[in-house]
């Protein structure tokens, strides 16, 4: 910046009363003062935010002024010191403060299970299993097979879905239920007599323990208006056997099992069932050859069928390979196996073929033909 400096050229004369003076000598003085501009560097003095220089700069005359370098941040406050005072033990020393120890981290929280679904209602299948046989638990004699015979019956019994049984006497829904464990073969159960509606509703229940899944329909009575049981009773025990099957955990079909002609003259006792259960053999008719039973069987199933809007089950239907001829039909090995392929022929499901074995218990008459005891499929029973 510019400075303004004094020079002063002076002559200095002696004042009186000085030694060595010389009177000749003295001479008038002037005092002349000259000032004199000169340029100096300009210096910039840079400072943080405490005020404390930081860096310089010096500017030379006839130079821009750099533009200033940003100041280096402010180092961050110390902390403040710990406001827990020394605890000083007798001697003056600090003592030393036990530190901090870290919280412990609580447990995560277990993850909820997700709650099980609940277990669909065992449901029956009904109608729309591809084959079927009955089978019935008694010896020659009219006495109950073991458990044993009945396990033995069935290892001769195989690939049919649905095993038919009549009745609930001679412990025959358990033995047959065991003798059947491990298959996928499902029952088709029987209450037989109408008036032990709800105990045979109840040995039924026992026997299954829980396990409706391998019931495929119970039914109620068989034949009982062909043999003249009035229609009202037998509608009247089907609503009994529901609701006491109902109350076991049952929720399958619940039927009554008669002949063609029954269904047919009494189309009620198919509407008071879930389905249309018949009985249909083509022998009794008279009129038609084995080879013709599966056509026979056809028309009576789309008939009834027609005449109710049901779907119709096949409960009973083949041929003897014993017995009295009645008119064209004939009982032989060769018809028996004539009319089974006809049948089979005819449908792709829902037919429960008579019997699994000869049922040689049974009393035979001219009523029918002699031929009542050969209808087994395999013959005798293993177990006889």
């Amino acid at each position: 910046m510019p400075l303004s400096i004094p020079f002063a050229d002076e002559t200095l004369t002696t004042r009186p009363g000085s030694h060595h003076q010389h009177p000749k000598r003295m001479q008038k003085v002037q005092t002349k003062v000259d000032y004199v501009t000169v340029s100096a560097e300009d210096v910039i003095v840079y400072v943080d935010g405490q005020g404390k220089p930081v860096s310089t700069t010096t500017i030379h005359k006839g130079q821009p002024a750099p533009t200033p370098a940003p100041a280096p941040p402010s180092p961050p406050p110390p902390p403040p010191p710990p406001s827990t005072p020394l605890n000083l033990n007798q001697g003056g020393q600090p003592q030393p403060q036990p530190q901090p120890q870290p919280q412990p981290q609580p447990a995560p929280a277990p993850k909820p299970e997700p709650a099980p679904a609940p277990a669909p209602a065992p449901v029956s299948s009904g109608p729309g299993f591809k084959s079927g046989v009955s089978y019935s638990p008694y010896n020659a004699d009219n006495s109950c097979k073991s458990t044993q015979q009945v396990a033995t019956d069935f290892t001769k019994i195989s690939g049919y879905q649905v095993i038919r049984l009549y009745g609930t006497d001679c412990n025959q829904v358990a033995n047959v239920l065991a003798a059947t464990k491990g298959s996928d073969a499902k029952l088709f159960l029987g209450i037989f007599d109408l008036a032990q509606v709800q105990k045979e509703a109840d040995t039924i229940s026992s026997a299954i323990n829980g396990d409706w899944s391998r019931v495929n329909a119970v039914s109620v009575g068989n034949e009982m208006v062909n043999k003249g049981t009035d229609p009202g009773k037998v509608i009247s025990a089907i609503g009994q056997a529901r609701d006491a099957l109902k109350g076991h955990g049952y929720n399958g079909p619940v039927v009554t099992v008669d002949t063609m002609m029954a269904m047919v003259n009494h189309p009620e006792i198919c509407k008071a069932s879930d389905f249309c259960a018949i009985n249909c053999h083509a022998f009794f008719d008279g009129n038609t050859p084995a080879e013709k039973s599966g056509e026979f069987v056809k028309g009576w199933v789309d008939k009834i069928g027609k005449a109710t809007g049901k779907t119709v089950i096949v409960t009973e239907t083949g041929w003897p390979t014993q017995g009295d001829s009645n008119g064209v039909a004939v009982p032989s090995q060769d018809n028996h196996k004539a009319a089974m392929k006809s049948i089979q022929g005819a449908f792709d499901s829902n037919v429960i073929f008579y019997s699994a074995f000869n049922d040689m218990w049974k009393k035979d008459g001219q009523g029918t033909f002699n031929a009542e005891r050969y209808w087994g499929i395999m013959g005798n029973a293993p177990s006889s």
